[in-house]
């Protein structure tokens, strides 16, 4: 019989489930965008209830679309934002505040006040995080410190905090499980990466109650099963991975030195790097990149806060473009030597700058310049800022000479090829470009017995299209000089 796998990939800007078959086959896919909210500068929130309202809407129509698949379906995987946080009351499973998204830079001057008291090396040590308010810890403490009663629900134990993959995982199973990956519990700034434990010191750097906090699981584990009522039929619930660490499993980097770039609402680099966790000098994160079978493997990752963002501020917030289809178009039009300049430090800097209260800027406007040149200059600041972190990597060590990317900037052929020149490295587009989905479902299979181990996972990876840098790596060092200026104008002093 056919096996599908159903795979949820709730993100920053919509809910999506997938249905996946045993060969990693795309089957349907069901997508639903929604709200987000900007109460103050460099504030981002989003509704919770909306985040299971949609989810649970995606997956019943992946469902429907494809008949008779409920009866076929193995297991669940669920793929999620990371970092973002939700408290909720553990009694009525009602959030107590909306949720605050890893965009938020609300709890800054309080990060910089940890870093005051040079206590950063020591959750850095543990976690493999710099302190920044992208982690979920001082989202927490902003609930608790804000929010009327809140601390002393907390500690009462009448309170309850997850990331979304955790809330959901609450509701689906109507509040029987209170569980985690260590994935996702390695961006809270919380948890141990060594011990794999919650910490206690960090737990009172942050001022949070043990009792807020979910168990903590494998990445491939029993999480619990949903309601019958949900989705006609109770479902297990065997992955939870984080989205970009789900993306380097979908794109079968198993092996430590293998790296893959993902483009969606931000970009995230990640190499693999095995058992042992590589500490970088270069302000990269040590991160969990999963865990199974209880063995952890490692990974460098690289950050960037505005990717697809940047498309959807140039198409929403500026009105220069109608759809993001229109891109590709506009910057064949202008070229690659574009000498404008978009830094869309919209939430601040990512890695490996780190910088809070950059903002964004538009560098090199002459008469001329038009909705073309500035569309274009949206696209290069992609590339341009992978090659800050592919820049931070091979100081710490890495050896990169291949990319695989996926996202949903990827289908942009002009991008891609832009990305492969300025990186001067192979960039390999997959067959399947829905690897951050199909990552959690790979996950949920692994549980399943769908597939023995990861060797089988790797085998059924499949190469779509390769790009080959086309300029000379002068001329791609001239551009991103032009970068590098433009960027230094916008940090904070």
């Amino acid at each position: 019989m056919t096996q599908y796998i159903l795979s949820i990939d709730q993100g920053t800007t919509s809910s999506r489930a997938l249905l996946f078959d045993a060969v990693g086959g795309h089957k349907e896919t069901s997508q639903c965008e929604f709200k987000q909210y900007f109460p103050n500068d460099g504030w981002v929130e989003h509704d919770p209830e909306e985040i299971w309202t949609t989810t649970l809407d995606v997956c019943k129509k992946v469902i429907e679309k494809e008949s008779g698949s409920l009866d076929k379906v193995v297991g669940i995987g669920i793929t999620n934002q990371r970092e973002t946080t939700i408290v909720w009351d553990r009694s009525t499973g009602i959030p107590i505040y909306r949720a605050i998204v890893w965009q938020d830079r609300r709890t800054a001057e309080f990060c910089q006040q940890l870093k005051d008291r040079g206590v950063e090396k020591t959750i850095s040590a543990k976690t493999g995080l710099l302190v920044d308010p992208y982690f979920s810890a001082s989202k927490i403490r902003w609930i608790l410190e804000n929010v009327e009663g809140a601390r002393e629900r907390a500690e009462r134990g009448e309170l309850a905090f997850g990331t979304v993959d955790c809330f959901l995982l609450w509701r689906f199973t109507g509040g029987k499980s209170h569980a985690t990956d260590a994935t996702n519990a390695s961006r809270t700034s919380l948890f141990n990466i060594h011990s794999q434990e919650w910490d206690d010191e960090l737990l009172d750097l942050f001022e949070i109650p043990r009792s807020l906090l979910p168990e903590v699981k494998d990445s491939s584990a029993e999480f619990g099963m949903t309601k019958e009522d949900l989705l006609g039929r109770s479902l297990p619930i065997l992955g939870m991975i984080g989205d970009q660490q789900s993306a380097l499993v979908g794109q079968a980097c198993f092996t430590p030195g293998m790296v893959k770039s993902t483009y969606g609402t931000g970009c995230f680099m990640i190499a693999n790097t095995g058992d042992k966790p590589l500490v970088s000098t270069n302000r990269l994160l040590t991160t969990i990149a999963y865990r199974l079978n209880g063995k952890v493997c490692y990974a460098l990752e690289g950050s960037i806060f505005v990717a697809g963002a940047a498309v959807q501020w140039l198409r929403d917030g500026v009105k220069l473009i109608k759809h993001a289809s229109e891109t590709a178009a506009l910057a064949k039009e202008v070229g690659y030597n574009n000498k404008v300049y978009l830094v869309p430090a919209f939430t601040g800097l990512g890695a490996p700058y780190w910088d809070p209260n950059a903002r964004g800027a538009l560098f090199g406007l002459t008469r001329d310049t038009g909705i073309a040149e500035i569309v274009t200059a949206g696209l290069q600041s992609v590339c341009y800022q992978t090659r800050d972190l592919l820049v931070a990597m091979e100081k710490d060590g890495a050896s990169v000479n291949a990319l695989r990317v996926d996202g949903g900037m990827v289908i942009n052929d002009w991008v891609m090829q832009f990305l492969s020149d300025i990186l001067n490295v192979r960039v390999d587009r997959p067959k399947v470009v829905e690897t951050t989905a199909l990552g959690a479902a790979f996950m949920a299979g692994l549980q399943a017995g769908v597939y023995s181990n990861t060797d089988e996972i790797s085998a059924l990876w499949q190469l779509e299209h390769r790009f080959l840098p086309e300029i000379g790596e002068k001329e791609g060092q001239g551009l991103y000089d032009g970068w590098l200026d433009a960027v230094r104008r916008v940090i904070s002093e």
